[in-house]
């Protein structure tokens, strides 16, 4: 039995395989992260890019190590409101104090929930490819899976994750820009491998021998 290929315009709606009815905005979330990665706010987009550009360097090229720098990151804001505590009085300005933000109870928890719904998500997905409900995806899977297992023994964690922070700072604007003709080329593509699976499909996967399938019985 054929697997079923999902029709890219069964529900008459013209584009590619990534269009939407939805913005990429929202498909980003929406609020100050969706904002952030399609660069509405080029000053705030660059400063991330920057500090993360920063932290790739100082672990991966100069090889520093996390708990030093930790130490030091501290020391230093240590030495910065001493000082800002001590001639506060004499300047006339506010001491400093720790944002809100930072020790919100509500940001932590809505973080918390966010992560979890995210990885129960994730876990239920590739469940159900494993269990070979689409032998299409399970393929998929396995074939990224095997890339990514590459990859991975050519580079180091940290630059794996610097690889995917760029993607992700980059990737969504540029297709929000072009999105006409990534939406183009993704279709041909997605084209091209269901022919290339289809042949596959006749040629091997229809020869190898399966059991009967089970009925449930009420």
């Amino acid at each position: 039995m054929h697997p079923h290929f999902p029709d890219d315009h069964g529900d008459g709606r013209v584009g590619g395989p990534f269009h939407s009815q939805k913005s990429i905005h929202k498909l980003l979330g929406g609020g100050k992260v969706a904002d952030v990665l399609l660069w509405k706010d080029r000053n705030l987009s660059a400063g991330v890019l920057l500090g993360a550009t920063l932290i790739w360097y100082l672990f991966e090229v100069v090889e520093y190590n996390i708990i030093p720098l930790l130490c030091q990151i501290a020391i230093l804001a240590m030495l910065v409101i001493f000082i800002w505590s001590n001639a506060a009085p004499l300047l006339n300005i506010a001491p400093p104090r720790i944002p809100e933000v930072i020790i919100s109870e509500h940001a932590f928890r809505q973080v918390a929930e966010t992560i979890h719904y995210k990885l129960a998500h994730t876990v239920a997905a590739l469940y159900d490819i494993a269990c070979g409900k689409d032998l299409k995806k399970f393929l998929l899977v396995i074939m990224s899976l095997l890339i990514l297992s590459e990859i991975g023994s050519s580079y180091s964690f940290t630059s794996l994750l610097y690889l995917g922070f760029l993607c992700a700072h980059t990737l969504p604007a540029l297709y929000q820009r072009y999105e006409t003709e990534v939406d183009h080329l993704a279709a041909r593509g997605s084209e091209d491998i269901k022919r290339f699976y289809r042949r596959i499909d006749s040629n091997l996967l229809n020869k190898i021998p399966r059991g009967p399938v089970k009925t449930k019985v009420n």
